[in-house]
């Protein structure tokens, strides 16, 4: 009976808050408080996928659910984006019976990196991925080898782990483990021998913190690596990308299989082979695989395009606190090739909690911007005059930066002027203050 109540009391705030517009993640917490280990008790579906990392987990999580679908699964995700204990125990509860019988044959569940050795204290994921691990909202995760030690204690023995085997930091989690599957990428044309990052956290081993050797880089510290110390390096890839077309849109995995691409981002690709290796290991064949994924849109809004003004654009969301994925946002347009405005925009710096840290602007190579495709370069925002600062010590003449801290303001001024293209870089916690005011399509 105290099942039967727990789930009935969930699923009773599960609709309140969707009638009011509140979050998901209260119902769970309600529910745990009722019934602490409930999570122990419901019949959860013999196949449990969990996705961490610092970048790439909701893409990855709605991509897998997307193919699994495709091929006649019943799939439920927390696709809301509630990752944390609460929001992933209202999503299960929510989802079976009153008994406590799980209603889907896959449960795919995206985890924060922090908060997973908690998730998963009464249930164990079957197949457990990790995408990356970069500096990323260094006030609440520190670097990024704490939020490894977070993430390795998270990770049950029994369950197959499916491992980004270009992170050197990632690959550690597999040493000693049999039950690893690896995915990768080989080089490519756009490879480079040196890092081009502000900044690097590949230098040294994250094993013995000797020197890493590189034989190259698709960015940051991710490519093939070698330790000639301790011999911690990039491990043969059981799913890899053996070629990558990003100006024209089309990936090979393995040699075989041609996946085209709606968005042409490395980061996209990373997603997509994460995708490719765990429904590959659920056992639908490659061949659908890359025909469920081919040209697939993402639906949570990471990439938007819209019209202000005469300016068709593009909006690319980037975690505000995240300097690799601003990163790949600027290399995906400078990508492009072709005449542009660029909006950036740091307003508010978190959605979760209350911060003016701003110090990772500088670990953002927005010198890349200095490119003649580039026309012009407009800062928007509280911290509009922080940009303008930042944008000072790089070599993109002054003339073409504008920094207009009041968003209504700005977007109006930027309608009436004429742009080949505009594209607009933000986070989710300054999305709707932009889209908001343009039309979308």
């Amino acid at each position: 009976m105290r099942m039967f109540f727990t789930i009935l009391a969930c699923r009773l705030a599960y609709f309140a808050g969707h009638l009011i517009g509140r979050g998901s993640s209260l119902p769970g917490k309600i529910a745990l408080k009722m019934y602490p280990d409930i999570l122990s008790k419901v019949r959860l579906p013999e196949k449990v996928i969990a996705v961490t990392g610092s970048n790439g987990k909701t893409s990855t999580v709605e991509m897998i659910t997307h193919v699994l679908q495709t091929e006649g699964k019943r799939v439920v995700s927390n696709k809301e984006g509630s990752n944390m204990d609460w929001g992933i125990a209202a999503v299960i509860l929510y989802n079976c019976t009153l008994g406590g019988r799980f209603k889907a044959d896959v449960l795919v569940l995206e985890t924060d990196e922090r908060y997973a050795k908690h998730t998963f204290k009464y249930f164990s994921p079957t197949h457990y991925v990790v995408t990356n691990l970069y500096r990323d909202q260094l006030t609440r995760n520190g670097h990024p080898e704490w939020v490894y030690e977070a993430i390795r204690e998270s990770v049950p023995d029994e369950c197959t782990l499916i491992l980004n085997a270009d992170d050197p930091l990632v690959s550690c989690l597999g040493i000693g483990r049999e039950n690893t599957v690896w995915f990768g990428m080989d080089k490519q044309s756009f490879s480079t021998a040196e890092n081009t990052a502000m900044y690097d956290d590949g230098a040294f081993c994250p094993v013995c913190k000797s020197r890493m050797r590189y034989g190259y880089r698709h960015y940051n510290h991710i490519g093939s690596y070698i330790c000639d110390n301790c011999g911690h390096q990039k491990q043969p890839a059981e799913f890899a990308v053996t070629d990558a077309d990003l100006q024209n849109g089309i990936i090979t995995v393995n040699g075989s299989y041609d996946i085209t691409l709606s968005f042409k981002s490395i980061y996209n690709v990373y997603n997509i082979l994460a995708c490719f290796a765990v429904c590959a290991r659920l056992g639908i064949a490659p061949e659908r695989i890359a025909a469920d994924i081919s040209d697939y849109v993402l639906k949570s809004g990471r990439v938007v395009e819209y019209t202000l003004g005469e300016s068709e654009g593009t909006f690319l969301v980037s975690k505000h606190e995240n300097s690799v994925s601003y990163d790949q946002s600027l290399r995906y347009i400078l990508g492009q090739n072709e005449p542009c405005g660029v909006i950036i925009i740091v307003d508010a710096v978190s959605r979760r909690y209350s911060t003016g840290e701003i110090s990772w602007l500088w670990d953002i190579n927005f010198g890349m911007l200095n490119a003649p495709c580039v026309e012009h370069i407009y800062l928007l925002g509280k911290h509009a005059s922080d940009l303008e600062t930042r944008f000072s010590y790089t070599d993109i003449p002054s003339e073409k930066i504008t920094a207009l801290p009041d968003i209504d303001t700005a977007v109006g001024e930027i309608a009436a002027k004429k742009h080949t293209r505009l594209y607009t870089v933000t986070c989710f916690s300054d999305k709707e203050k932009f889209l908001s005011k343009v039309i979308i399509k």
